[in-house]
């Protein structure tokens, strides 16, 4: 066993590891800390020295952590945030806190900029990023602590994750114009390609309930994408209505509003210690 006063971890170790972890990859670490990959090699191996324990399992595909990584993992968040949060406290003029969030493209879309923009007006010091990605990749952030917070739709992992905040959002039915409709015997139908999205499969169910059946269906990844399908002419989709009720380049489309509302919860991980910019989020959530 190595005693406390032997043991010298360095912040910058600690980040590095945190990298690979997150990277699963020695190479993909290298080339996001802008290193080249021996560095990252030494400095893990140096770590596994000092610690006396192998943290990494090393495969052709990557690598992973073994019980002991996944340990130092969980320390290395919380001891990296602490760094952060200390240096914002001690220095606000120089430090801000940082607040990362996730969301899918279609839940950032207009609600998530306006909590935030209304946020910031309050809490100057901390800088606040948006992470959007599917869902179930959200869910696997969260849970590693590469976020704080995910705002998501549908079911989630209950043992994990607790809901702090919930608004429902009204959807749409958008189409194209008669006159800008291609013409089909069947309707396209325009998807998002992250098969979890609520708005996707709540267009499925549509189709379903007006039996529309051998529908094409066209798969994006954006929702931008999917507007300007449905301006082209090239089908319908399911959308927000926030989204169509802030622009002003929809005159090329028709909507109806559909009679269910679309649930989100902000949830975040249960048992995790959280920050100083994560708890004042939430006070300003309660204070909606």
């Amino acid at each position: 066993m190595i005693s406390t006063e032997e043991l010298r971890l360095e912040s910058q170790d600690l980040r590095i590891f945190k990298c690979v972890a997150e990277a699963k990859s020695l190479s993909k670490a290298a080339e996001v800390l802008g290193y080249v990959q021996p560095h990252i090699s030494q400095r893990i191996k140096n770590l596994e020295e000092e610690l006396d324990t192998k943290l990494l399992i090393r495969t052709n595909r990557g690598v992973t952590l073994t019980n002991e990584g996944e340990a130092l993992f969980d320390y290395a968040q919380r001891i990296l945030r602490l760094m952060e949060e200390a240096k914002a406290e001690v220095n606000p003029n120089k430090f801000k806190r940082s607040l990362i969030i996730g969301a899918s493209q279609t839940v950032s879309a207009i609600k998530v900029p306006s909590l935030f923009s209304s946020f910031l007006k309050e809490h100057r010091n901390i800088e606040v990023k948006i992470k959007t990605d599917r869902k179930q990749v959200l869910q696997e952030m969260l849970s590693y602590g590469e976020i704080d917070g995910l705002f998501l739709s549908g079911t989630y992992n209950e043992a994990q994750f607790e809901t702090v905040y919930h608004y429902a959002e009204k959807m749409v039915l958008i189409s194209p114009l008669y006159e800008a409709r291609e013409e089909k015997d069947q309707p396209t139908l325009l998807i998002n390609s992250d098969v979890n999205c609520i708005y996707r499969n709540r267009l499925l169910e549509f189709s379903k309930e007006h039996h529309i059946h051998k529908a094409n269906i066209m798969e994006f990844d954006s929702l931008e994408a999917i507007l300007q399908g449905v301006r082209d002419g090239l089908g319908m989709s399911v959308v927000p209505a926030s989204v169509v009720n802030s622009r002003g380049d929809m005159k090329s489309i028709e909507y109806q509003e559909l009679s269910e509302d679309v649930h989100i919860d902000f949830v975040v991980k249960k048992g995790k210690q959280r920050s100083q910019s994560l708890k004042k989020f939430i006070h300003f959530l309660g204070s909606l």
